[in-house]
């Protein structure tokens, strides 16, 4: 009997390893958004919604990923937009997150394993430091989404002729997914009515890259923006890979695009300036757009491709590989080209499990990439480019899409569905969340070089 006792304690330690439990928990809220979605209350129509495009719509929702197969304006009512907007906020969040959010309100402290769940979700730096994560969090994103809210309020208000009620609505609906990086849209061209509009783009952009950054950057831009010498290796990487990723994306896209007279090609030039810049920011993870994807050019697509699985900042609401695993990854071969014992970035040695955490995150990365375009290019008569569109950005949790998505077979959007969860929790927590244990070796084996190349 006490064996058995025991056997089941074993079983019961493993499930609550902290990344299985971000993983269940975030399984959990997935299947409760679903439900509340296929439920006839959710819809203008009165009529229960299909589970998979309930299934489909709460995984983006709660991924922050901003695909849709229905359009959001049109099929969801008050009930069912409220419902995505909450699993917006939660995705943003972090399961975990707002779990050890009340159980700090509740409790007035933190239990040791509630921080090592809320570490996990956050990647703060140690669960010390988990009570100050939490509560950074909420503070930053309420305060972001507060500000752009007020500013898409007004201009909702006094540049297109809305209530107020209803521009507020509409403020912080848009600026919520604009700092999770979701993408949500409620008209159904998403943003391209307000292409040449600086009052609503450009806070909808700056919330998404406040977001795409993540929290740790936007804390300490906060404590030492003043003194640049002193910010940390991370912070340096994701904001100088950012900004040049950012700058080189505007150039290209508004390059390529500018004469296409299904985008940029018919605005304005301070319009396609603005459309290009605005186009140039969503490939970070959030999926509005100002222009008609579809008509882009595959050049563009390509582009956007790229930007989009390199993703934004760690321990944000960015997705993809992050931009520190793309900048480490360049920075190690860099280092090999040159011969180098060490890797050494900004006056600093990277350790060697950072640097096959980021081979294994890309790698990975790759593999989930390329077993979604081909399961897709399988069941569907789409091009490979709008293929591959299509799974990059469920897997970097964008929400771009070049319009076939409500057209995908029932198979096809189970498969988005899962890139979306998995893009969200990341491969490496996943996969621990899958591991039964990790197992130490006591030993070293012979060593002997294959040859390489």
């Amino acid at each position: 009997m006490k064996s058995v006792r025991a056997g089941w304690r074993r079983v019961f330690a493993q499930f609550a390893h902290p990344a299985r439990v971000v993983v269940a928990a975030f399984g959990s809220a997935l299947v409760a958004g679903a439900v509340l979605l296929a439920l006839p209350a959710a819809t203008e129509s009165g009529e229960h919604t299909p589970v998979v495009s309930a299934l489909f719509t709460a995984a983006s929702a709660l991924c922050v990923t901003g695909l849709v197969v229905v359009d959001t304006a049109g099929h969801w009512s008050a009930f069912g937009e409220l419902v995505i907007l909450g699993l917006i906020q939660l995705g943003g969040f972090g399961v975990m997150t707002l779990a050890s959010l009340f159980g700090l309100l509740i409790s007035g402290r933190m239990r040791l394993r509630t921080r090592l769940y809320a570490q996990t979700e956050t990647k703060s730096a140690g669960p010390g430091a988990a009570r100050r994560v939490v509560l950074g969090v909420v503070r930053t994103s309420l305060l972001v989404e507060a500000a752009t809210a007020v500013v898409l309020t007004i201009r909702f208000a006094t540049g297109y002729g809305e209530s107020w009620g209803r521009a507020a609505y509409l403020g912080v609906f848009h600026a919520v997914s604009a700092f999770n990086n979701a993408g949500f849209a409620l008209w159904p061209d998403n943003l391209v009515r307000f292409a040449t509009d600086p009052w609503i783009c450009l806070p909808i952009a700056v919330a998404v890259i406040a977001g795409g950054l993540g929290f740790p950057v936007l804390w300490e831009l906060r404590r030492q923006w003043r003194h640049p010498r002193r910010w940390s290796l991370h912070t340096k990487i994701t904001l100088g890979v950012s900004g040049a990723l950012l700058g080189l994306g505007t150039i290209v896209l508004t390059a390529v695009e500018w004469s296409n007279q299904a985008t940029l090609g018919a605005l304005p030039v301070p319009g396609r300036l603005l459309a290009g810049f605005f186009q140039a920011v969503m490939p970070r993870t959030a999926g509005f757009n100002s222009v008609d994807v579809a008509g882009m050019h595959p050049e563009s697509w390509l582009s956007m491709d790229l930007l989009m699985f390199v993703g934004g900042g760690s321990a944000g609401t960015a997705g993809g590989i992050k931009v520190t695993t793309f900048a480490l990854l360049a920075v190690v071969i860099w280092a090999e080209l040159r011969g180098e014992p060490r890797v050494n970035v900004l006056r600093r040695r990277l350790p060697d499990d950072v640097q096959r955490q980021a081979l294994t995150i890309a790698l990975l990365g790759v593999g989930v990439v390329i077993a979604g375009i081909w399961f897709l290019l399988t069941i569907t008569p789409f091009t490979l480019d709008q293929v591959a569109f299509e799974v990059v950005s469920a897997f970097a949790t964008v929400g771009l899409s070049t319009g076939i998505t409500a057209d995908l077979p029932a198979a096809g959007h189970v498969m988005l569905t899962v890139l979306m969860f998995i893009g969200r929790l990341g491969p490496l927590t996943l996969g621990a969340a899958l591991a039964l244990r990790a197992r130490a070796r006591r030993y070293e084996l012979p060593e002997e070089r294959p040859i390489v190349g």
